[in-house]
């Protein structure tokens, strides 16, 4: 065969495989062609370092498949290429059939090689490639499945950091979704807290009055941790469109009218973001909760979403030509937006701690003509 495009062949095979026994099977299949051999087999080292699990193999009978997906580090030569960077071959085949009752080796199997999987100072694994005779294969073969031996090893380093990757990310998902449960549920949980034994004092002392009033709170402390629950489930089932921020919002303007019956326009004349994928993610949030407040209390016909920038900052103004300014509803939120008074609006609280983390500053206010302005500038310093 020719064996010239092999190695590139399997190259730019790594660059865009996600599915690692799947690419593994097709490394095997043409190294087997081209050694010449009737199985092979790959095998990486577990967490402690004293095995190896099979991972991945080629033309091995089903119950020799059984008994070698785990195997002792210290076996004979395999043991010896899990430790160095090494070829070699395995002395006596007929020790391998300790693993396994079947007839394979020493009447199948003639011939066992063994090649490491390094990357840097560290052996991953290696693997094996197994033989009907003992015919021995020539250098040139011999350097080629040790180059192999290389790629498959930057292949399992880079299947073991994306492993790490999405673990980190998995656990900071997490944690951002007890602090969004803590920021939006912990204070009128309190606040319900307080209230019952309020509400149970005053049914024991018969005074209705008061009974009334207290259960008046509870009742609407319960209605609003249900809702706000229901908003952070809501935000962590909606992930960030993996096109980028400028997608997501669009996405969100074109089903706006459907669902809450107001025109929504996206305005972008801020040419490149240079957000992070967690700043994005941030400012995303920010703009969806300052669209659903919107739709919840503004009774406005038109929203406009704007992003621009200057030396300074990005801007994000989100506009309505709702109730605006003047309206008990919208100046009880902006007062509680400046923190001038108790919030029971987690809404804007956690808009304002989104702000923080991105470095910015997050204002509530009238809108010229009518209406209400919510406006996010983010440092450029802090994006660039």
């Amino acid at each position: 065969m020719d064996r010239a495009p092999i190695i590139p062949g399997l190259s730019a095979e790594l660059a865009v495989d996600r599915d690692l026994a799947a690419l593994l099977e097709r490394f095997l299949v043409s190294i087997l062609a081209l050694a010449g051999a009737q199985a092979g087999a790959v095998r990486v080292l577990t967490d402690d370092g004293r095995s190896m699990r099979l991972v991945a193999q080629m033309g091995l009978p089903a119950d020799v498949q059984s008994a070698e997906q785990l195997v002792s580090r210290d076996c004979g030569m395999c043991g010896a290429a899990s430790a160095v960077d090494v070829l070699g071959w395995v002395v006596d085949v007929k020790t391998c059939a300790k693993q396994t009752e079947h007839a394979y080796f020493g009447i199948q199997c003639h011939r066992v090689l063994a090649i490491s999987l390094p990357h840097g100072s560290q052996v991953l694994g290696i693997y094996n490639l197994f033989f009907d005779s003992t015919a021995n294969i020539s250098p040139q073969v011999e350097t080629m499945l040790r180059l192999i031996g290389q790629l498959l090893g930057l292949t399992l380093h880079n299947a073991r950091i994306e492993r790490e990757r999405l673990r980190v990310t998995v656990l900071k998902e997490r944690q951002e979704m007890v602090n969004e449960v803590h920021d939006a549920l912990a204070q009128t949980l309190a606040y319900v807290r307080m209230r019952l034994p309020l509400l149970n004092e005053s049914m024991l002392a018969h005074d209705d009055q008061r009974s009334l009033r207290y259960l008046a709170d509870v009742k609407q402390g319960v209605g609003e941790v249900h809702d706000k629950l229901r908003e952070v489930m809501t935000y962590f089932r909606t992930r960030m469109d993996p096109l980028g921020l400028m997608h997501a919002l669009q996405g969100v303007a074109d089903g706006y009218f459907e669902r809450v019956g107001i025109t929504l326009e996206i305005r972008n004349t801020a040419h490149g973001l240079n957000l992070t994928d967690e700043q994005e993610v941030q400012v995303f949030y920010i703009v969806q909760e300052a669209l659903a407040n919107i739709a919840k209390h503004s009774l406005a016909r038109r929203a406009i979403v704007s992003i621009a920038r200057d030396q300074k900052y990005l801007e994000f103004r989100i506009e309505d030509d709702g109730l605006g300014m003047d309206e008990p509803a919208v100046s009880t939120l902006i007062t509680l937006a400046k923190g001038l008074a108790p919030s029971n609006h987690f809404g804007l609280e956690i808009m304002q701690s989104r702000a923080k983390r991105l470095g910015g500053t997050l204002t509530v206010g009238p809108n010229d003509g009518g209406g209400t302005r919510v406006r996010l500038l983010v440092p450029v310093v802090a994006i660039s």
